[in-house]
């Protein structure tokens, strides 16, 4: 049998010429990456170890992004340990206060990502990078502290789900609502430890922004990772970003797949995740009333410029409900610039939404948005565990930025169209 993408790239940084799922690999890592969070128990674990520095300066990445600027002295802590590692071995790629982001939209924005890598990171959502045809999987600190030392990690090689996407989505429907549906589907460990290989002539409607969305939430099925196939749009993107060369990797025309589902993207309706997991899903026409306290637009699934722009085509002339927070935070630097320089920003704060500094904040129960009991918050994160943004009485429902913008005009969870 041939190889997937996932599993050709995985030989090929093992130095073998094929790999089967299920065999147990040492791979070459292009990226070992860090945050504010993770990286201090990793840097403890390096300081137990019998090694000189780092394997390489250029391929580590720290970002400050959970609690950044801090919100503790707990937090600033965390950040001048690692501020310190970074000064002491040289760390090229450090971001902190000024130039920081949230991590899997920092990465590719700044080109440090690309086709054919294998990225790890101390952080569950670092499959984002498969929507440029790289692998890339979240491990632990301890495993993050071994890549660190020796520019390697162990893989079981993934056993693969194929997701053949045809048709054209309709308006209002992105990729968060294609993951969200798929996710609704095959459940929250309907991939486990499998590569979610995506395919199909209907990835040339998906932005790299959607794509980006989709891997991301790969690991809410339980997937080791998602992975897209290298078209002109990924390669527009990396020329765009990165200095670095990329190499692509098709699948085989027979490898193997352990199911193959073929998805309508014509046929998907904008979706909504109720509590507590991302595996309940309704179509925004099945939702009924529920009122929101808070709307939260922002993330390293939702944060990026198609993703403020939508927000902003619908909440521009109109007014966030009373009694209604709604919170919008772009995903870097640049981000927030550019959000600025569109006119972006001045729309958010005159329909009554405050605009924060790039960070995870919210998503994560950490700060910029935390929920009291009882309340009710959309958002375009991508967890929605019992106490995940507050109070374990609390509730959180993912969606859309162009969902999250409506329900922040009405007060509870709608869709664009209710607008009209």
């Amino acid at each position: 049998m041939g190889m997937t993408m996932t599993q050709k790239i995985l030989a090929a940084h093992a130095g073998l010429p094929e790999v089967k799922a299920g065999q147990l690999i040492e791979a070459d890592l292009d990226l070992v990456l860090g945050n504010d969070i993770t990286s201090p128990v990793a840097i403890h674990e390096m300081d137990k170890m019998t090694v000189n520095g780092v394997f390489d300066k250029d391929k580590i990445a720290l970002v400050m992004d959970h609690f950044i600027p801090n919100k503790d002295i707990k937090s600033a802590e965390h950040c001048k340990c690692v501020r310190e590692f970074a000064c002491k071995h040289e760390i090229t790629n450090y971001f902190d206060v000024g130039d920081m982001g949230i991590e899997h939209a920092l990465l590719p924005e700044k080109g440090l990502t690309v086709a054919g890598d294998v990225v790890i990171g101390a952080d569950s959502h670092t499959c984002t990078y498969g929507a440029l045809g790289a692998f890339s999987t979240g491990v632990g600190s301890t495993d993050m502290a071994a890549g660190m030392a020796t520019g390697k990690c162990w893989f079981k090689v993934p056993s693969a789900i194929k997701f053949e996407l045809t048709g054209k989505p309709s308006e209002w429907v992105s990729g968060k609502d294609v993951i969200l549906h798929i996710i609704g589907m095959i459940g929250v460990d309907g991939a486990l430890y499998k590569s979610m290989e995506f395919t199909g002539e209907g990835i040339r409607y998906l932005s790299m922004d959607d794509r980006f969305t989709i891997a991301n939430m790969a690991i809410e099925a339980g997937g080791k990772n998602g992975i897209f196939p290298v078209d002109e749009a990924a390669e527009a993107y990396m020329r765009e970003h990165s200095k670095r060369p990329y190499q692509v990797y098709e699948a085989d025309e027979d490898a193997e797949y352990e199911t193959v589902y073929t998805i309508d993207l014509a046929a998907l309706k904008p979706t909504v995740a109720f509590p507590h997991l991302p595996e309940n899903t309704k179509t925004i026409d099945e939702v009924g009333e529920v009122k929101i306290d808070q709307a939260v637009i922002g993330s390293c699934t939702n944060g990026r410029m198609e993703d403020l722009r939508i927000a902003a085509k619908i909440l521009e002339g109109r007014k966030v409900a009373k009694n209604v927070r709604c919170i919008i935070i772009p995903a870097t630097q640049k981000i927030y610039l550019q959000a600025i320089e569109e006119g972006l920003v001045q729309t958010f704060i005159k329909a009554g939404a405050v605009v924060s500094t790039p960070t995870c904040g919210p998503c994560l129960g950490g700060y910029m948005g935390i929920l009291a009991a009882g309340e009710r918050c959309i958002s375009t994160t991508n967890r929605n565990f019992v106490g995940r943004m507050g109070h374990v009485d609390s509730e959180v429902y993912l969606a859309s930025p162009a969902i999250a913008a409506a329900s922040a005009v009405t007060g509870k969870i709608s869709g664009p169209s209710e607008l009209e």
